[in-house]
Formats: C-alpha cells, structure tokens, sequence
C-alpha cells in the first residue's frame, strides 16, 4: 500500500508503479484535504479525503470546489470521475518525478 504523501500525489501510473510528482509533495505534504483545496489542488485534495476515509474530508473538498467553481456536486455525482481519482490495486512501488 502506498503512503499517504505518495498516494495524494500520484499523477498517474505506469503498470505496477505510481506516478508522484515529487516537487508537490515536498511543498504540500503537509497539508490536509480541506486545505489542498483552498489552494486549488483538488485531485490532491481528493485523494487526500479518499486515503482519510473521513466522509468529512470528503464533504469539504466538494463544498470548497463548488465555492470556488460556482458548481453543486455532491457525494452522489461520482467526484472521483470530476477529480479523476480512481483507487487501484496492485501498486507495487512508486516513481517520483
């Protein structure tokens, strides 16, 4: 299973491998869900709610976007298809670029 930091981060995924951008998660590691998404990092914002597995993170994420957006998603319009977030199994290793 990957760390929180790589999971949030990955890009994509080549095979067996996550794809992390490397520079985004040493500048953001450190942030939650709720505030990735204030600064406009919603896919990392998203993951970050997923791997939490807080409905909470969740909730904010979408109220943050629909904020700033001027949309009404909610838990029930499939966000991981708006983010993009989708969870794998199988990731055996990571590539930080």
């Amino acid at each position: 299973m990957l760390s929180r930091d790589d999971t949030v981060f990955t890009i994509g995924y080549d095979g067996d491998a996550a794809v992390v951008d490397g520079q985004a998660k040493r500048k953001y590691a450190s942030l939650k869900a709720g505030e990735l998404a204030e600064k406009g990092l919603f896919r990392a914002a998203y993951q970050a709610a997923l791997y939490s597995k807080d409905p909470g993170d969740i909730k904010t994420v979408l109220e943050t976007y629909n904020r700033l957006a001027g949309t009404s998603y909610s838990a029930e319009s499939a966000p991981h298809r708006l983010f993009g977030v989708f969870p794998l199994e199988n990731i055996k290793r990571v590539i930080l670029l």
